[in-house]
């Protein structure tokens, strides 16, 4: 019981706080209210929030600092093919079971507006342009650069086409003016890709110093260090978090029982698409390369799955993931360092399957029959939108933007 007290008290606090919010639900309580009621759970999404940048940084460059260019290297490749393998199976995964059970064709969506949009194109330059590369490195740790238009349809009320033809001939200039007006803005939240990559690019440089690096070397490694000390102390609190996180997840839902009617087999076919990739794909995927009981693995790492269940966020996640790799399956530093913010970064394979499983029911709910093409660009659309995806909650939104985009799909039906 010692041994395992942590995982008890996180499966236990997610048992309480769906029992607290149902209870609480009927209680009516005000806006002001749900805020102090939430107040545990928010001091839990700060703390772990704090720890994400110096973890990040520290553990990167300490990371690939300790280890020669060619290991790194071959590291580095190994990794990023496995991130973009999975994150490519569960796209097709999550295509086949929503081309299989069609929740779409039993269900009415309502019209509704997203607002301002981003445009395809943009999306993924300002992925390069503002993500990996950015002019301030402090400036990832407070807003992200992001480039939005107005989309510009023609109208003219005139039935003539002569007449309109020539209208839109003579004001060619305003139509083009307005079709490319953009405007690029700070939205707040933290820019983990940019401190990844500069990261890297720091561990790479530090290794290759040879002995006038090792001084920087022990300083980010003792940083690291002392920032998973605070990551322990942060991880005994969170049973206490997590739970008035769930509870008041659930009393800030309207009514519960119609939003899953609403989209119940929508929702179905998410839950089902993650369960058959986290629960058989990816455990084969381990038992096939290391010839070892993935379950028993996965148990070792069952804190972090409850933490990020509960916190709904991979970056948050990111300390006790450490912890759970480090203490629990004994596994290197250096190679958890290099491996695991890259991936909690980049390697959304939920956000993959989710956005690529939406696009297709959205799809499905307007009738239209996707063809074989369209198929492959939400594909591949999806994949690389979700490494653009920043880890936090609700990013998929944002970049479920750019798949519906790329196959025709109006943005608005995000909502």
């Amino acid at each position: 019981i010692r041994r395992n007290l942590l995982i008890i008290l996180l499966i236990s606090a997610l048992g309480i706080g769906i029992g607290v919010g149902a209870a609480v639900r009927g209680a009516n309580l005000t806006r002001r209210e749900r805020m102090y009621f939430a107040f545990p759970g928010d001091i839990l999404m700060r703390m772990l929030k704090a720890l994400i940048i110096p973890l990040v940084v520290s553990s990167l460059i300490s990371g690939l600092a300790g280890l020669d260019t060619k290991s790194s290297g071959r590291m580095g490749l190994y990794a990023i093919v496995y991130y973009f393998t999975t994150t490519l199976l569960a796209v097709l995964l999550g295509i086949l079971l929503v081309s299989t059970i069609k929740p779409g064709v039993r269900t009415d969506v309502e019209d509704g507006n997203f607002g301002e949009t981003a445009n395809v194109v943009d999306s993924f330059l300002d992925l390069i342009r503002y993500r990996y590369i950015t002019v301030n490195i402090t400036a990832n740790c407070s807003y992200i650069n992001t480039t939005f238009y107005d989309e510009c349809i023609y109208t003219n009320t005139s039935n003539n086409s002569e007449e309109t033809l020539f209208s839109m001939l003579t004001h060619v200039h305003e139509f083009v003016a307005a079709w490319y007006d953009f405007e690029v803005r700070k939205e707040e939240g933290m820019n983990i890709l940019g401190l990844v990559v500069w990261s890297v690019a720091m561990g790479i440089v530090v290794s290759k110093l040879g002995e006038q690096g090792r001084i920087l070397y022990k300083f980010f490694y003792a940083f690291a260090e002392a920032t998973m000390k605070l990551v322990t102390v942060v991880i005994w609190y969170s049973p206490i978090g997590i739970m008035f996180l769930v509870a008041a997840e659930i009393i800030e839902m309207e009514d519960p029982v119609k939003e899953l009617e609403a989209l119940g087999l929508y929702i179905a076919t998410v839950m089902a698409g993650l369960a058959i990739h986290g629960l058989i794909v990816i455990p084969l995927i381990y038992l096939i390369i290391t010839r070892k009981n993935p379950f028993k693995y996965l148990y070792h790492v069952l804190q972090a799955l409850i933490t990020a269940l509960g916190t709904a966020s991979s970056a948050a996640t990111l300390p006790v993931t450490y912890r759970c790799l480090e203490v629990n399956n004994g596994l290197d530093p250096r190679v958890t360092r290099f491996v695991l913010p890259v991936g909690a970064t980049i390697n959304m394979d939920g956000t993959a399957l989710y956005e690529a499983v939406a696009a297709v029911f959205i799809a499905q709910t307007r009738g239209m029959s996707l063809s074989a093409v369209e198929i492959i660009t939400i594909s591949i659309t999806a994949t690389l939108a979700s490494i653009g995806a920043a880890s936090v909650p609700q990013a998929g939104l944002v970049t479920m933007i750019i798949v519906l985009t790329s196959i025709g799909l109006p943005a608005e039906d995000v909502s």
